[in-house]
């Protein structure tokens, strides 16, 4: 156990993309920041998914202040056109720019934080709270605790690791975590390191957004090798066409053609399709699992080999018990944030620009990014993630004027809950959506589609 306790100027949790960018921002205006990664590597947590195509191109992948530090090197952009892998944003980027200079003695690799709190100040104390300095605790991978200070700390750790479980409630059904080596929560690699535990089995894929679509489309791939494949794909609510009916409306060419492809296979019955269904417990059978399902009152019991549950990620704030965080009791974002993503309003992966203002909270300088400011709102631009860093270099370089400026193009969509609407004024303040629409496009010069599937 290491006791020393160091000091830096400001903490960034996670070097994924957005905790990348944030340093990059930082550096730019002459700040020091230093950043914990709990992984071997930037973009650790990518890589459990690197098998899965994004709907981004390359051209809205990368960040200015990060190209510029790449711009001295022989580093090529790759095709601003290209929808590139997880992997591949990994391997072709963020491994790049990780291994820069200017990230000498920036970065910790196998650094787990537990904990952030303040200096000799617990939740419930207030004396002189503004002035003290955060304090962080991490683990390495020798289990050594190790505790640093910092004036500023920006959680950019994501959600990847804390998935939703099945239970409609929020909680484990009744056998879920006794199965659990039977059941993946994401999107498998089955066409690649996964396909022996899919081909030629019955699986069911649990969930209603595009991740799902993906499993399904990725497992009817094997059944073409494998014809005893089969699939069942289980929805909470009957809302498919909903899901499906973006199609050539949708402006994410990838993710219209996506839907389009899985309504395809529903209606040549290439796969079985219950909604609604509420699963209520995962019992044993011989190899398999049964799975009591209830569909509109009444009880069901499949026989299956596998789940895949794609029912999204949620924050873990078990690290930030000690720090007064502002978050919205239902989406667990911050609460200026919170009425613009919440997934009882929205169904799009578009929301209205924002920055350091609607990310504060109750403790100065501590920030939630990327992600993992979404809480538990199913969709992220990983654009918007920049823009937000963005702004909250600028107001810790004192740049306050241009940190509530936000510029930022966002999509418009085929399956928002509202009518799109085509342009709205850049916004600096806070505040409720424009007209209440879901989608919106600024007045900036309009460009291509931003947004990236539930997983990035």
């Amino acid at each position: 156990m290491t006791d020393k306790t160091k000091q830096t100027d400001i903490i960034i949790i996670g070097a994924g993309p957005v905790g990348l960018t944030a340093a990059a921002h930082m550096m730019e205006r002459g700040l020091t920041p230093l950043i914990l990664e709990k992984g071997p590597s930037a973009g650790h947590a990518m890589l459990k998914w690197g098998h899965v195509r994004v709907f981004t191109p390359w051209e809205y992948i990368t960040d200015n202040s990060v190209l510029n530090l790449l711009a001295p090197t022989e580093w090529t952009h790759p095709d601003p056109n290209y929808l590139p892998t997880g992997r591949e944003i990994v391997e072709q980027y963020l491994a790049p720019v990780s291994k820069l200079p200017a990230f000498n003695d920036k970065i910790i690799y196998g650094a787990c934080v537990s904990a952030v709190s303040k200096r000799k100040l617990s939740k419930s104390s207030s004396l002189a709270r503004d002035e003290a300095p955060f304090t962080i605790h991490y683990q390495t991978d020798t289990g050594e605790h190790h505790i640093m200070e910092a004036a500023t700390v920006i959680d950019a750790s994501g959600t990847w690791f804390n998935p939703n479980p099945i239970g409609a409630d929020g909680l484990p059904v009744p056998g879920e975590r006794e199965f659990s080596d039977q059941i993946f929560y994401g999107i498998p690699d089955t066409l690649g390191k996964d396909t022996a535990l899919y081909a030629g089995k019955r699986t069911l894929v649990l969930g209603g957004g595009h991740s799902a679509i993906n499993v399904i489309l990725d497992i009817l791939g094997l059944k073409e090798e494998t014809a005893d494949t089969k699939i069942v794909w289980g929805l909470r609510h009957n809302k498919i066409d909903k899901l499906l009916g973006g199609g050539i409306n949708d402006k994410l060419p990838a993710r219209g053609a996506l839907g389009m492809a899985a309504k395809k296979a529903i209606d040549e019955g290439a796969l079985d399709l219950l909604a609604p269904i509420n699963v209520r417990k995962i019992s044993k059978a011989g190899k398999r699992m049964v799975v009591k399902i209830d569909t509109d009152g009444k009880d069901q019991f499949l026989e299956v080999d596998r789940i895949v549950v794609t029912a999204g990620f949620r924050p873990d704030l078990a690290m930030l018990r000690e720090i007064r965080l502002d978050l919205d009791d239902v989406v667990e974002a911050p609460t200026l944030l919170a009425p613009m993503i919440d997934p009882n309003l929205h169904s799009c992966g578009t929301v209205r620009p924002h920055g350091v203002v609607e990310l504060s909270h109750t403790d100065k300088n501590f920030f939630i990014v990327g992600m993992k400011a979404y809480g538990r709102a199913p969709t992220f631009l990983m654009k918007t993630g920049y823009e937000q860093v963005r702004s909250i270099a600028d107001e810790l370089a004192g740049n306050h004027d241009k940190a509530r400026v936000i510029e930022l193009i966002l999509p418009e969509t085929g399956i928002c809950n509202s009518r799109p609407q085509t342009s709205v004024t850049v916004i600096d303040k806070p505040g409720p959506g424009i007209d209440g629409e879901c989608c919106v496009t600024s007045t900036l010069p309009p460009t291509k589609n931003l947004a990236q599937k539930s997983c990035c």
